[in-house]
């Protein structure tokens, strides 16, 4: 997903949706990245066969607690985790709850000693961790071979733009409105004088709505706000007057 302008200030509400994968796997061996860009360590063990990852999977499906990975962005003592990583260090990570929605094996090749799996996730979740454990698990190691998202909440790969086939003529067909962008947030619709007041990012009377929600006048979003009390505060204002 590519945002420009001002719906760059929406982007905070869909990063945080769940997200879609699908993955691939190598088997028998390990990576301290653990993907195919880390240092790769063969392993002296097999493939687990195709029943025992569809019974595994199972066991990986819900609420779990994952690890993040060394190779990662997380900040622990006000540091980077990979910054350590490249120095050859290894910090104690917190365990952080994630759900795993759905998580089934779509396709293992013997030949190659892989396997594709699709992943339905809360945000947070990291999937070459999940990988690796689902491995660790069943007595073995794997790493990610190829890593595709597909979804974050409503907005799906089916339904995006190829940027090859993109032009000055054609551009403007397939952009997503901002109005489309955060349609999961609950919506209130302002009209005469309430939406000036919107407009000019003022506060309005609090609708009872619990976290943000769009505020749309017509067919336009003009803003997101949020509930504070008895008031309703914008947190973003998109139509100005």
């Amino acid at each position: 997903m590519l945002v420009v302008g001002r719906a760059t200030r929406l982007s905070r509400y869909v990063t945080g949706l769940d997200k879609s994968y699908t993955a691939t796997a190598r088997f028998g061996a390990v990576s301290d990245t653990l993907d195919a860009e880390g240092e790769i360590l063969p392993l002296d063990t097999q493939m687990p066969g195709e029943g025992t990852l569809q019974e595994a999977v199972e066991r990986f499906t819900g609420e779990i607690s994952q690890i993040p990975p060394m190779a990662s962005a997380v900040k622990v003592g006000g540091e980077r985790l990979y910054k350590a990583h490249r120095r050859g260090e290894t910090i104690e990570r917190a365990e952080r709850p994630v759900t795993i929605h759905s998580f089934s094996l779509t396709h293992v090749d013997a030949a190659s000693q892989t396997a594709t799996f699709y992943i339905s996730c809360s945000s947070g979740t990291y999937v070459r961790s999940l990988i690796a454990d689902l491995a660790d698990a069943l007595g073995t190691g794997a790493y990610l071979t190829a890593l595709r998202r597909t979804s974050v909440g409503h907005l799906s790969l089916e339904h995006a733009s190829v940027l090859d086939q993109l032009n000055e003529s054609n551009i403007c067909n397939h952009i997503i409105q901002s109005s489309r962008m955060v349609k999961h947030l609950p919506v209130v619709h302002v009209r005469g004088r309430m939406e000036k007041f919107v407009r000019s990012g003022r506060s309005l009377g609090a609708a009872g709505i619990d976290g943000p929600y769009r505020v749309m006048g017509g067919d336009d979003l003009l803003a997101v706000y949020g509930d504070v009390g008895r008031e309703a505060r914008p947190e973003v204002v998109l139509c100005t007057e």
